[in-house]
This record gives C-alpha cells, sequence and structure tokens, in this order.
C-alpha cells in the first residue's frame, strides 16, 4: 500500500495499461481488422495540379473544364519498322475496333518517319470508362505481333505500375530492418515484438486514411516505408528501456518502471519529427498538407501502438525475450572519438567553409515543376515507350484557352492570331474545324450556301430557317430578309437535330446519312470545344514544357488571348509549371522558417538552453545545404516537391541523432575529461543512430533505385543522400561544435538560474528520480536508492523523500544500495 503511494502518475498509468493488456490486445485486433477493410475504401489521387491553391489559373481552369467539357480517352499507337501500306492497313484495324471514335494519321513526318507509324487514337469514353479501356486493350491485342509501343492514360496504368513497385519497396524495406535490428539488437525474441508493434500501427495509419476522402498517390506509395523508418526508433527505445529494468525486475514490473520512464523521453523525441512535418502542412501548395497530415498522423499512431500495445507485448515473450539474449555486434568507436578530438579545431572551420559554398550551391540548383523534366535511375515500360516515341517524332506541349462562348467571329480571330506564332504548330477550336467544302462549322450560311452545302433542296433549307427563326424570335428575319438571313452551322444543326422527330424532311437515304454523320461529328466537337457559356481551344505547341523559353511564350499567349476577352484561362503544363513555381517561392520561405522555428521550439524546451539548439540547428540545416547542392554539382535538375518534402523531413528527423549526440556529451562531460567524455559520447550514441540511420538511409535508396516514378525515387535518392550527410555531420563535427560553443550553452542555460527549483535536505535521504547538483560532490545521473549527507540539488523528473532515522539500518541494506546511471543506460 505504502509503495502505491509513493508511485509517480506516469507508473499508475502505465501500471493500468500494463495490467490490462489483454484488453488491449482485443482492441488491436478489432481494429487492424477494421482498417484492413477501410484501407480499399481510399481514394488515391495521381495528379497533382489537384493540390494547387484554388485561386491559380490552372487549378480554376482544370475545375472549369471538369465541369464544363468532355474529354475523351486517347492514346499514342507507335508502329516500327512497317511500310507506309502496312501502316494503313493498321489504321483501318484500329478503326474497326469497337470504342475507336477516330484515328489521326497521314503522311507527314508527324505520323510516318524512319519507318515507323504514329497513330493517334481518340476513345467513344473518357480515360476511366470501360469502353475506353477494353478498346485500348484490344487495340494492343490486335497488334501484339508488331513492334509495338504505346502511350495513354486509359484505364490509370500508372497506378498498378506504382502500386506493383512499392509493394517490392515494402518487402525489401522490411528484410533491411529485420537485418538491422538483428545486428543491433540485445535479444532475438525482440525483433518480432518490435514488428508486431510497427504492424499494427501501419495498418492502423492506412486504414484510417480514408478519413481524408483522398490522398495523393505519393503520399499512399511512401508513407508506410517513411512511418517504418521514422518511427521504428521508438518501439526500440522501450525495448531497450525494459532491458535494462528486466535486469532486477520480474516482467511485469519492468514493463510499469520502462513505460513509465519511456513515456516522456518518446515524446519529446517525437515532437521534432512532428514539427518537421507540421511545417509541410502550412504549404500554399496542398500536397504538402495531405503528406504531413498522413505523416503526422502516423508517427501518433505508431506512438499509440507502444505506449499501449508494445509494453503487454514485452510482458508475454518476456521468457523468450530472456532465452535468446546473444552478444554485442556493434563494435566500440573508439577510434573515431579520439579522431574527432584529435581534429576539434579543423573540422568545424572546414564545415563552416562547406556550409557557406553548399548554401550557395543550393540556391543556384536548377528547380524544376514539371515530373517530366527529372529522371528516375529505374525505367519501366511505359516510360521507355515514351521516349522512344518522343526520339522518333518529338513532344508537342499542348495548352487549352478557355473563353466565354457566343462569340464565333472573334474566336476565329484569336485562332488565326495563335496559329501565326511560329511555335504553335497546331490549333484546334469550332471556329477553325471544316465541316465540307471549305465552310466551317462555326461560318454563318444563309438558305441557299447550307442546301449547297448539306445536298438539300432550297425549299426545305427555307423551311429550316423559317422554322429557326420563329424559334429564336427573330421574327423579321422571316417577313423581309429570309433569303440572306445567316445562321452559324453548328447551330443550324443542332436545330435541326432538335426538330428531326417533329419535322418530316422526306431527305433522300444519302442526304439522311450525310447529315447523321456531320450531326454526329458536330456532337463530338461540341462535347470537346462548347458548353452552353464556354469555348476550349486546343494548341499544340513545339516548345519544352518549362523553362524561360516555354514562361515567355505563354506571356505571349496570354497577351493575344487578353486582346479579345476579358475573362479568360490558358491551361496546360505549361501554365501548371507556372503556377508552381510562384507556389514554391512562397513554401520555400514558410516551410524553411516554420522548421526551424518548430524545431528550436522544441529543443529549448527539451534542453532549457538556447544556445544548444541554435548549435544543432546549424549542423543539420548544414546537412540539407549539403544534400541539395549535390543536383548542382551534378548538372540535374531537382523537382520542386522533393526539396520541399525532404528538407522538412530531414530536418524534422535527423535532428534526433543531434539530440542524442548532445544528451550524452553534456551528461559525460561534467563526469571526465572532455577526450574521454567525446569518446564516450560516440561509443554511447554509435549504436542508436546507427540503428535508426541505417534504416532510414536504406528505406530512401529502396524507394530511390526500386521505384520508377521520377517524384517517389526522387524523394528516396535524397532523403538516404540527406540522410547520409546528416549522420556523418552529427558523429564527427557536432562534439567538437559542442566543445567550442560550450561558453555559449552555459552562457544561454536557464535551468541552474532557477533556484525555486533548488532542493536543500541534510540527514537519510531517498531519491527517487533524475537529480542535478551536489552530493558529496557533482551529480547529473538518475538515482534510485538512498545515501546520507546534504543535498543540494535540482530534482528535474521524480521526487525524493526524507527518511526517519530508525529506517536507516534497513536502507542502507545491500538491495537497495544507491544505483547511479548515466541518464538511465547501465
Amino acid at each position: 500500500m505504502e509503495e502505491n503511494k509513493r508511485s509517480s502518475f506516469m507508473e499508475k498509468v502505465s501500471a493500468v495499461i500494463v495490467d490490462k493488456r489483454n484488453i488491449i490486445f482485443f482492441i488491436f485486433v478489432i481494429a487492424a481488422l477494421f482498417c484492413a477493410v477501410s484501407r480499399n475504401w481510399v481514394q488515391v489521387c495521381d495528379d497533382i495540379t489537384k493540390y494547387l491553391p484554388s485561386n491559380t489559373e490552372t487549378r480554376q481552369g482544370l475545375d472549369l473544364m471538369d465541369r464544363e467539357f468532355t474529354t475523351y480517352g486517347t492514346a499514342d499507337i507507335m508502329v516500327e519498322n512497317i511500310s507506309y501500306a502496312q501502316a494503313e492497313d493498321i489504321r483501318e484495324t484500329i478503326e474497326n475496333i469497337e470504342g475507336v471514335k477516330s484515328v489521326e494519321f497521314d503522311d507527314t513526318d508527324m505520323h510516318f518517319n524512319s519507318a515507323a507509324a504514329m497513330f493517334a487514337v481518340t476513345f467513344d469514353g473518357t480515360n476511366n470508362d470501360e469502353i475506353s479501356i477494353k478498346a485500348y486493350k484490344e487495340i494492343k491485342e490486335e497488334l501484339k505481333d508488331y513492334d509495338l509501343r504505346t502511350r495513354s492514360d486509359v484505364g490509370n496504368p500508372l497506378k498498378a505500375i506504382i502500386n506493383g513497385e512499392m509493394l517490392i519497396v515494402d518487402i525489401i524495406a522490411v528484410v533491411i530492418v529485420i537485418s538491422v535490428l538483428l545486428l543491433t539488437s540485445q535479444t532475438y525474441a525482440e525483433i518480432p515484438v518490435l514488428l508486431i508493434t510497427f504492424g499494427a500501427a501501419a495498418i492502423l495509419n492506412m486504414g484510417t486514411n480514408y478519413l481524408m476522402g483522398e490522398i495523393s498517390f505519393i503520399t499512399d506509395s511512401i508513407a508506410i516505408v517513411l512511418q517504418l523508418a521514422l518511427a521504428i526508433d521508438y518501439a526500440i527505445i522501450l525495448c531497450h528501456r525494459f532491458q535494462e529494468e528486466r535486469q532486477d525486475k520480474d516482467a511485469r514490473e519492468a514493463a510499469i518502471v520502462a513505460l513509465s520512464k519511456a513515456i516522456p523521453e518518446i515524446s519529446a523525441s517525437s515532437l521534432t519529427t512532428v514539427s518537421g512535418l507540421l511545417a509541410l502542412s502550412f504549404m500554399q501548395f496542398k500536397l504538402g498538407y495531405d503528406m504531413g497530415v498522413v505523416l503526422i498522423k502516423a508517427i501518433i499512431l505508431s506512438l499509440v501502438s507502444v505506449f499501449f500495445l508494445m509494453p503487454g507485448l514485452l510482458v508475454v515473450f518476456s521468457p523468450l525475450i530472456d532465452k535468446t539474449h546473444h552478444k554485442n555486434f556493434v563494435p566500440k568507436i573508439n577510434f573515431l572519438g579520439k579522431a574527432v578530438y584529435a581534429t576539434r579545431f579543423v573540422m568545424p572551420v572546414i564545415f563552416v567553409g562547406i556550409a557557406i559554398f553548399a548554401f550557395s550551391f543550393s540556391h543556384k540548383a536548377n528547380y524544376v515543376y514539371s515530373q517530366e523534366s527529372t529522371e528516375s535511375i529505374r525505367k519501366n515500360e511505359a516510360q521507355l515507350d515514351s521516349a522512344r516515341m518522343d526520339s522518333l517524332f518529338g513532344k508537342n506541349n499542348q495548352m487549352a484557352i478557355i473563353v466565354p462562348a457566343g462569340d464565333y467571329n472573334k474566336e476565329a480571330k484569336l485562332i488565326s492570331d495563335v496559329s501565326e506564332l511560329s511555335l504553335v504548330e497546331k490549333v484546334t477550336g469550332l471556329a477553325n474545324i471544316e465541316a465540307k467544302n471549305g465552310w466551317y462549322i462555326t461560318s454563318s450560311l444563309n438558305p441557299r450556301q447550307f442546301a449547297e452545302l448539306a445536298n438539300l433542296d432550297y425549299e426545305v433549307a427555307q423551311f429550316l430557317y423559317t422554322g429557326y427563326a420563329m424559334n429564336t424570335g427573330e421574327y423579321g428575319q422571316v417577313v423581309t430578309n429570309l433569303e440572306n438571313y445567316t445562321v452559324p452551322l453548328i447551330d443550324m444543326f443542332d436545330y435541326l437535330n432538335e426538330r428531326r422527330d417533329d419535322v418530316v424532311l422526306n431527305l433522300p437515304k444519302n442526304v439522311e446519312e450525310e447529315l447523321d454523320d456531320l450531326a454526329q461529328q458536330l456532337a463530338d466537337g461540341k462535347k470537346q470545344l462548347r458548353s452552353d457559356d464556354w469555348s476550349r481551344i486546343v494548341l499544340e505547341l513545339n516548345v519544352p514544357i518549362e523553362g524561360e523559353k516555354s514562361f515567355e511564350y505563354l506571356d505571349i499567349i496570354h497577351g493575344i488571348v487578353a486582346r479579345y476577352y476579358d475573362d479568360y484561362y490558358v491551361v496546360g503544363d505549361t501554365t501548371s509549371c507556372s503556377d508552381l513555381q510562384h507556389s514554391f517561392e512562397n513554401d520555400n520561405k514558410l516551410i524553411s522558417v516554420l522548421t526551424i522555428l518548430f524545431v528550436i521550439a522544441v529543443l529549448i524546451f527539451t534542453f532549457k538552453s538556447v544556445g544548444l539548439p541554435l548549435l544543432l540547428i546549424i549542423i543539420i540545416q548544414g546537412s540539407i545545404w549539403c544534400n541539395f547542392s549535390i543536383p548542382y554539382i551534378s548538372g540535374n535538375n531537382l523537382f520542386f516537391l522533393t526539396y520541399l518534402i525532404v528538407s522538412a523531413i530531414q530536418m524534422g528527423a535527423n535532428i534526433d541523432y543531434a539530440i542524442v549526440i548532445s544528451n550524452r556529451y553534456m551528461e559525460l562531460k561534467e563526469k571526465m575529461p572532455l577526450k574521454q567524455a567525446m569518446i564516450e559520447t560516440l561509443n554511447l550514441a554509435f549504436p542508436t543512430i546507427i540503428t535508426s540511420g541505417t534504416m532510414l538511409v536504406s528505406a530512401g535508396f529502396v524507394i530511390g533505385f526500386l521505384t520508377s516514378n521520377e517524384t517517389i525515387s526522387a524523394i528516396g535518392m535524397y532523403l538516404g543522400m540527406g540522410t547520409t550527410i546528416s549522420i556523418f555531420l552529427v558523429m564527427c563535427v557536432l562534439p567538437q561544435i559542442l566543445l567550442m560553443g560550450d561558453i555559449i550553452i552555459q552562457k544561454t542555460s536557464f535551468t541552474i538560474k532557477k533556484s525555486a527549483n533548488v532542493t536543500h535536505k541534510t540527514g537519510t535521504i531517498r531519491i527517487n528520480g533524475r537529480v542535478r547538483g551536489k552530493l558529496d560532490g557533482v551529480i547529473d545521473a538518475e538515482v534510485h536508492g538512498v545515501f546520507r549527507g546534504s543535498l543540494n540539488a535540482i530534482v528535474d523528473v521524480g521526487d525524493i523523500e526524507e527518511l526517519p532515522v530508525q529506517t536507516e539500518q534497513i536502507e542502507q541494506s545491500e538491495e537497495e544500495k544507491p544505483e547511479i546511471t548515466d541518464g538511465g543506460s547501465k
């Protein structure tokens, strides 16, 4: 009873968690089963432009197009090593496939070059309609005996490719994690505990993603691997705590004490990671919010699994854990500590010089805003096919101009002006689609001209025009000017189709068939190019998707359209890149500032010092600059999203390595000479850093090398390289900077000055907690036991109790002699 009274609040909570483990197991099983089903409810978005701010031209234009127009599915079909006559036969074969609306092919270099034919196929449905998917599959089946290459978004092939690749990545990541744990763990039986704990957290995170409604394909692809790399530390910390307490306690008590100590330690560690991810969620480009929220949720659910599920697992597996201890495979690194101390006046100077150059180089990197401007290390079949097509026929840059509908003459003038631009290869709009005999579908015809075009009797045409005028309320035209009354061809056909069931024209069969064909062409054209309120004009340009020249051309097109319309949109990959560029300029500053501020706030709270957090930030920020100077030095493009995501994760996650070094060094330098303190610091911190760091580095490089999506691959590669650089700087430069910055740390510390926390006791005193001060000397350690003397120290965690004199003999027995450990590690 008395022991319960002395238990801290955290120990009481921990006891409930451990004792109610069977109920907790049941809850986790039910939650895991539900999430295994609900993960299939998650909607995945494969279009990153959907995450653009709502006020950008691209987002507004795309939303308008989705509402107002039908965009049919298309495919580029290339067949090599054939003659032109064979190509004509193939075109006929494709045209006869059900679901194919049209096939564009001719003898120009755009369609036949170097014994290769390029067929531009349009389907009867959209990219996701079953009729388009079935027709696309049938085309590939019909032409499988040819040297065939295809390119299309029909059926969303990207999703299947990424899912297949990420399944392999996940499996390899798990193998790597198990291998690392085998080398760095203390017992073999703790590995299944760690894997079950993480597996539960992963399935809970995947299953709760449906609550967001929709997540990006990038987030969906890499979240589980990043969760593993970022959050496995928490389980390892609790496992090590349990091993320490298990040496002199039974399994239940060891789990309770270990959990009570690990909760504040793990929570503090997770805050820095959450801080970096939280900064992502403030991006204007909402993909940052998407990824930030999912990964923060992953961290929180990992904490839930570690704090609630893992303690019970440790108790259940404790017999096996006790039986499967093995030797420590992690070597001592005394040599590194000695080398670091010997170069303590050299390396910081070199680091500062490198950091200055890295800062400059990272800002000179060629940032790009289209995935197609970067390359992944691995290429999938679709990418290889597309590259081959581009090498033979080039790659066009497509744009759409959206203007208010109703004035066909104005549209025709706009099309004419845009067509005169030297790098515009093709313009498609209602105002320049030829219907027949040189007439366009928006041309205004009088009754006689319409009769000649449609092969009708003049009287029939007059009858139709009279009906049209009456229907639109233009009665004066019928009475005085019917012969010269003109109506746009597309409007007359609309009227004709509406009244076909009401008016009997008694037309010859061939004329009716011809009218039906024209009406179908007009209907298809209208679905794609005109709605009740808007018209769409499609351009094909011979300019790159992005770059200075492309953006200049975009400005020119904006200028031409602005001559005719006040309200308009220019939509396309180039516009998207321009919007992303402007968004990046703001997001880059925002993310950099917020990440540093959030992390500094957490570190100040953790270390109760202003100077130490700044020194740690310098190291990690230096590693970020070094990481992103690589694209400039190597001459490669850097996708903007890669920089934003990796820099935030690198700052939030890698700072933990610096915290481990700093904690150890600040403790040990009070107990031993600085050289020995530095050597011991690296020896003690190395297992933790190498375990966590190896997992994050491996996860990054596995993603980078095994995924073909350019964005996902780049995130993995730069995360792996950045973490490697961070580990090197933390192990080889940070201790020296801490040594040189010791005066700064002491001057900016505000813990020692808070005299209100200093406890003065004399006599026989029980200590249970972390204390710092004089105890017949200076102490900064965790103390469990009793000592006799004078206490003049700060109690950071835990409590103290002054004992009656009569308990002195009992308390000084061998079983309860004071036990002092450095930071809790024996």
